[in-house]
């Protein structure tokens, strides 16, 4: 788990930040540097949970709350990744959104 330690504001309206974090988290980007998105794990969301079908429960999904599940296209293929800290498996779901036909 990283901390931003230092952020200045660009004449453009960007903001740079300077951040913190582990080894390991950092080894986690497999030296991509490009296409970064932060997020921290005190924002306020939306409980989520994950159920368990099949034979011994051995397939599990993450159920997609409602108020989230507008504009994905549920038959798109999505990418995963999953980060591994000291207490916590972060998983992020990447889909494309769907089009929106008016």
């Amino acid at each position: 788990m990283g901390d931003i330690i230092s952020s200045r504001l660009k004449d453009d309206g960007k903001v740079i930040f300077e951040v913190i974090l582990d080894y390991e988290e950092a080894r986690q980007l497999h030296g991509h540097m490009d296409k970064i998105h932060l997020f921290s794990e005190n924002l306020p969301g939306l409980e989520a949970n994950m159920c368990q079908r099949g034979k011994n429960e051995a397939t599990k999904y993450f159920l997609i709350p409602r108020q989230l599940r507008d504009n994905l296209r549920f038959r798109s293929s999505a990418k995963c990744h999953k980060v591994e800290t000291r207490s916590k498996v972060i998983f992020i779901y990447i889909m494309e959104k769907h089009a929106v036909e008016e």
